[in-house]
């Protein structure tokens, strides 16, 4: 692995680990600058009472198993808002 870091990639771990302990609330949307998703999120999360939180936690799974390329590529540049 080399010394260079992916532009984008340093929120991996963040939007990941946030997604997996506070998904219910968004906040890895608004990690990743995706805030009309993050709105969205804490509203499926109310209207469900709580049973939407577990978006956050598939979501927080997936962004921590993809590659940096691959989560830069998805997440920071196509700007994929789901899953």
């Amino acid at each position: 692995m080399s010394d260079t870091q992916i532009p984008g990639a340093e929120k991996k771990v963040m939007a990941g680990v946030l997604g997996i302990l506070l998904g219910s609330l968004g906040i890895h949307k608004f990690v990743l600058g995706y805030t009309k998703e993050g709105i969205i999120q804490i509203i499926i999360t109310a209207v469900t009472c709580g049973c939407g939180s577990i978006i956050g936690l598939i979501e927080g799974i997936i962004y921590l198993t993809k590659s940096d390329q691959e989560f830069v590529d998805t997440y920071v540049n196509k700007k994929k808002g789901w899953f």
